[in-house]
Order: structure tokens, then sequence, then C-alpha cells
């Protein structure tokens, strides 16, 4: 007998607990020819301004050990495009699609957020507070409360989908940050995103990359992306979406194990385009070797 394996974020209902992580899975169309999207449990598709942007200067990425850096800086079609040309075909599929968007400033996050929760197809919203390699007023709401706060509130009160805020690993206490998402309405949230960095060419004495700091991502905040979600669960009720250098299914694991509903994979999409697919089944697989009838059994059960 097959474990159950839906979860519940807010009002989504997933049909398993394995999404792929805003800006590493394009708009989900581009992996279409590795695998059928539908057995994914949804999409996070790469986040979405008002209007295109461009990003920032090149090189964009660089791999380090158990990692990566990047600094795409946030470049997308825009809101009117990916409604027009990517989500009429994104709707043909059976896995729900999560819109991770932001903003210049509040107002934009507050149109946004009021013109995604009209459009059909889109089944929840991501709120991103937290890219580490974009300057603009809004990144100082992933680190200070009080903005936080109103941000939340202001959003939340525009839309009726199911609202995730996704959280910046730059603060000292990720459990008073996770509280105020709860206590202002949001319904999920999502951490860690990448963590700043930097790595220099020592010839040229400059940054490898051209912003010139980036985000790191992959295997190597794994374990710091572990500890903020344990923290997280502990001071929080709503639900809790895991992501950061998950490459295969016993990663993933010890996300549920500290109490993560949901987790994403991210970097990993880029080595091995089916490594969704394969942590689905591994999980799978270990709840049937362990006993285990419902994934849900299994979230939050870390022994201390």
């Amino acid at each position: 007998m097959k474990p159950i394996l839906q979860v519940k974020i807010g009002d989504l209902i997933l049909k398993n607990p394995v999404l792929t992580a805003s800006g590493t899975f394009g708009y989900g169309l581009e992996y279409s020819q590795f695998f059928d999207l539908n057995l994914l449990g949804g999409i996070v598709i790469k986040g979405l301004s008002l209007k295109p942007k461009q990003g920032n200067p090149p090189p964009r990425i660089y791999e380090t050990p158990c990692g990566m850096l990047n600094s795409i800086g946030l470049q997308n079609i825009g809101l009117d495009a990916f409604v027009k040309e990517k989500l009429p075909i994104l709707k043909r599929f059976d896995t729900k699609i999560i819109v991770n968007f932001f903003g210049e400033n509040l107002d934009e996050y507050i149109e946004l957020a009021s013109k995604l929760d009209k459009t059909e197809g889109v089944h929840a919203l991501e709120m991103n507070v937290s890219c580490p390699n974009k300057n603009s007023e809004w990144r100082k709401m992933g680190l200070d409360p009080a903005l936080l706060r109103k941000a939340v509130r202001e959003v939340k009160a525009v839309t009726e989908k199911t609202l995730i805020i996704k959280l910046s690993p730059q603060v000292t206490d990720i459990e008073e940050m996770a509280k105020i998402c709860e206590e202002e309405g949001a319904d999920a949230i999502s951490l860690i995103n990448t963590i700043p960095a930097m790595v220099i060419d020592i010839k040229t004495k400059k940054s490898i990359i051209g912003n010139p700091i980036g985000g790191l991502s992959g295997p190597a905040i794994r374990p710091v992306a572990v500890r903020m979600v344990w923290e997280a669960s502990k001071a929080v009720k709503i639900p809790i979406i895991g992501i950061g250098g998950i490459t295969n299914a016993e990663d993933a694991l010890q996300f549920f194990i500290v109490g993560a509903k949901a987790v994403a994979v991210g970097t990993a999409n880029f080595i091995n385009p089916l490594c969704a697919i394969e942590v689905i089944k591994g999980i799978e697989s270990f709840l049937i070797e362990e006993g285990v009838e419902d994934i849900n059994d299994l979230i939050g059960t870390i022994k201390q």
C-alpha cells in the first residue's frame, strides 16, 4: 500500500510535498522536456515583477565548493507577459502553480498581489522579501521586523489566495520574523533563501561575478536551512516550506523531521533535471520502509 503524500499549505492542497524552488526552474515549461510536470506537487515560478527586468550584469553564476553563487538579479518577463505567454500552457498541467513575486516598493507588492489574486490558474503566491543580490527598498522588508509586519498585513489584505512569505536567512532571530508573518495573516513561510557571499579572482582582485555579491545556494547551505526551519517550526503553527541544498530524498527528509510540511528543490535542478522526481520517489520508498502511512506523521518528529 502506497503511503499518503498529500499535504496542505493554507488552502493549497498538494498531491505530494515536493516543489521546485523559485529561480531554479524557470517558468516550469523549460523542464517539461525532461519529465512530466504533472508528477510534481507544485511549481514555484521565477520571481515576477510588474514590468520586465533585465537583471544584474554578467558574469552571473559561479560554482563554489558544494554550492553555487548566483547574481541573476531577478530578471523576468513581467506579469503581463507571464499571464499571456506562459500561464496558458502551465494551466494544462495538473500541478499547483505558485507565483513568486516582488516589487521595488510596498505599493508594487500590493498591486502585484491584487492582480495575481484575480488571475485564474495561479494557485498561491510566494512573497519574496529576501533576495540577497538586489539593491532596492523592498530588500529591507525581510530584515526589519516593523517593515515586514506592515508588508505582510497590507499584501494579505488584497488576496484570498494562499500567501507564502519567503524569509531571509540574514536575521539574528528567525523565530521573530516567522511569528510576525503568522500574526499578520500569512498562510505559510518558506525558508531559506540564498546566503550573501563573494568569490574573488586573485589575479584581477575583482569579484568573479559582476554584482559583486551573489547568493550562495546548494548543499553547502543545507545545514543552515535545516536549523532555521527547526527554529521557525518551534515558533509558529503555520506550515513551513523547507528550501536549501536538497539533492536527494535523504536531504528532504531532514526538513520534514524538523518541522517542514513541504520542501522545494532548487540548485540541484541545474545539475540533475530529474532531481525533484527522484526526491518524490525516495520519500515514498523511505515511508514504506519505515512503515509510515502518511507523510504528515513524519513532520516534526525530531527527538531531542
